[in-house]
């Protein structure tokens, strides 16, 4: 059975991202990217986040699906953070996505942010990802 629209974009989506080099190289390990993180968890890292997805008027097959990604950093400053999404941002530039039971027809970030969270040794770098699916 395929893999509904969300669960195989998040699915390519992980994989993509930890098949990178460029950047994996910034993180604690190649599987520092997570929907969960696990409660033993090193530093710093990748979550996939908040998922919106909605279908596209014009096109009773084509969905909007929009993804929050945010780094966690304890490096002591925002230059970590700041290297994790500009690594983020070249990895999702033209990508090359298997979707499994569909296909991307657009994919870019559009926007990131990069602050300190409330208990001011934790760096956040938050990337927005839109991406429109089609079925196969």
């Amino acid at each position: 059975m395929p893999l509904d629209p969300e669960r195989a974009l998040q699915k390519a989506l992980i994989n993509h991202l930890r098949a990178d080099a460029g950047l994996t190289a910034l993180l604690i390990s190649p599987a520092a990217i997570h929907d969960q993180p696990p409660e033993e968890i090193g530093w710093p890292h990748l979550l996939i986040g908040r998922s919106e997805s909605r279908f596209v008027p014009a096109d009773g097959s084509a969905m909007e699906h929009i993804l929050t990604l945010t780094v966690r950093s304890r490096f002591g400053g925002t230059e970590e953070a700041k290297a994790i999404n500009a690594a983020v941002r070249a990895a999702l530039t033209e990508p090359d996505l298997a979707l499994e039971g569909g296909r991307i027809v657009s994919l870019r970030v559009t926007y990131q942010d990069v602050f300190r969270a409330a208990d001011w040794t934790t760096t956040l770098g938050v990337s927005r990802v839109r991406v429109v699916t089609d079925k196969d």
